[in-house]
């Protein structure tokens, strides 16, 4: 009888990494004096996604889930790269060895889709971060919650929502606004400064719904589903939303299309390339 080759599990392959930006240093020798060959020789390695992880962690003092969430891995994966980071730092501060930091397999964000991206981080004027354009007259913003081309559900834990400038009924620019940490209340101030009309997202709290009509700003709740084609509905009249995400007491399905009323508005107030 022929012996069956007993079948192996093909290994999945690791996620690619997110990177805010490559390490403006790249080498740290204890005795400066070294020659090339004796640095690389002796040289401990730390990967560019490993120098994010202790970045994101120990500089910025993010915890492991929005370490997790600006790198586009599993907080289980920040863990284990956290700790081999801390290891190898370890070995070359004991035992006086160089730190090079190449390799890895990552992607840079280009800033433009990057929860809590450190190139905002420290600029408080959205109009500044994102460098807006101006709504023209006839202009209406639109802004959506977002992750990953879908509406994000929870309305005061997004970190990034996408704008839309529409005009005569067409979208004329789309553009992504990360929102820095701000959350809940704080939410309805960055829409406003950035001159946003209308809010379309998932679940909503009555607290946020009212700072949201405090600055003027229409919601459609409860929506789920493709970012762009939620846009595409509200503007061809067509976008349905749940009132339950908005306030308890009501209830039933309503369109979100007419630009002359507030959706949210209840009377007492909603591929990329990896290097390895």
């Amino acid at each position: 009888m022929s012996e069956t080759k007993e079948e192996r599990p093909i290994p999945r392959p690791s996620r690619c990494r997110r990177i805010c930006c490559e390490p403006a240093h790249t080498r740290f020798s204890p005795d400066q004096s070294e020659s090339e060959a004796a640095v690389s020789a002796a040289a401990v390695t730390l990967s560019v996604d490993e120098y994010e992880c202790i970045r994101l962690l120990d500089y910025e003092h993010k915890n492991q889930l929005e370490a997790a969430r600006q790198m586009d891995i599993a907080r289980t994966t920040v863990t284990a790269i956290y700790q081999s980071a801390r290891e190898k730092i370890a070995a070359a501060l004991v035992e006086g060895r160089p730190i090079l930091i190449g390799g890895g397999r990552y992607r840079l964000c280009g800033g433009d889709a990057c929860p809590g991206c450190s190139r905002f981080s420290s600029v408080p004027d959205a109009n500044t971060i994102l460098k807006l354009p101006e709504k023209g007259e006839h202009q209406m913003r639109i802004a959506v919650t977002y992750e990953k081309e879908q509406i994000f559900q929870h309305f005061g834990h997004t970190s990034l929502f996408k704008i839309f400038d529409v005009e005569d009924g067409k979208i004329v620019k789309t553009m992504l606004a990360p929102t820095m940490g701000s959350g809940h209340g704080a939410l309805a101030g960055f829409l406003k400064t950035l001159g946003v009309d209308t809010l379309i997202c998932g679940g909503i709290g009555g607290g946020a719904l009212n700072a949201l009509a405090d600055a003027g700003i229409e919601v459609c709740a409860g929506v789920s589903g493709s970012v762009d084609d939620a846009v595409t509905a509200l503007l061809n009249g067509t976008l349905s939303f749940s009132s339950d995400a908005n306030c308890s007491h009501h209830s039933g399905e309503h369109t979100c299309g007419d630009h002359e009323h507030s959706c949210g508005d209840h009377e007492h107030s909603c591929g990329h390339n990896c290097h390895e």
